[in-house]
């Protein structure tokens, strides 16, 4: 898989159990170096995204957005490095020093990362988190690069089907239908 190849889907969640699922499967695909780029509107779920995704990575303890602290580092299967650039301009961030959690052995979950387009990663998985609905979201899910084009391209169907009810992953990390 070539390093500008892109490949982008749109994941369809009715709730935060749906969202959690799709950052599960994430999860369940990141190694060191991993670099995800969240964006979205104020409470469009990036926070309950990577609440999920750090669950899904062993993580213990409260996850919560890292807005005044910039990153919060965390410990599970990998280590995980929650960021939040909201509140810093791209100059600022350049002295933060980004690129040695984005190289380093963990997995670099990072809030608002449209604000520093120039220090991420050429090769990343960016997700943009659209209101759609009262509980529900629309995640735009675009991998660029190898692993991530090939991840997206893989990654299962919207969280819900509404003729068999909403997928969860099994303690086998696959999707399966929970019929209610």
């Amino acid at each position: 898989m070539d390093a500008h190849e892109t490949s982008s889907r749109v994941w369809i969640s009715r709730n935060e159990e749906d969202t959690a699922a799709l950052a599960a499967y994430f999860a369940s695909l990141a190694k060191p170096g991993t670099v995800i780029a969240l964006d979205g509107d104020l409470g469009a779920g990036k926070t309950k995204f990577s609440q999920g995704f750090a669950a899904a990575l062993g993580v213990r303890g409260i996850v919560n957005s890292p807005t005044f602290t910039l990153i919060k580092e965390y410990e599970g299967r990998l280590p995980l490095y929650h960021m939040d650039v909201y509140r810093i301009t791209q100059d600022e961030a350049e002295d933060l020093g980004l690129d040695e959690y984005f190289e380093g052995r963990g997995v670099s979950l990072v809030e608002w990362a449209s604000i520093i387009p120039d220090l991420l990663p050429a090769g990343r998985l960016n997700l943009h988190i659209e209101h759609n609905g009262e509980a529900a979201r629309m995640i735009r899910c675009e991998g660029i690069g190898a692993p991530y084009a090939k991840w997206v391209e893989e990654m299962p169907d919207s969280g819900t089907d509404t003729e068999s009810g909403p997928r969860k992953l099994n303690e086998d990390g696959e999707f399966e239908y929970d019929k209610k």
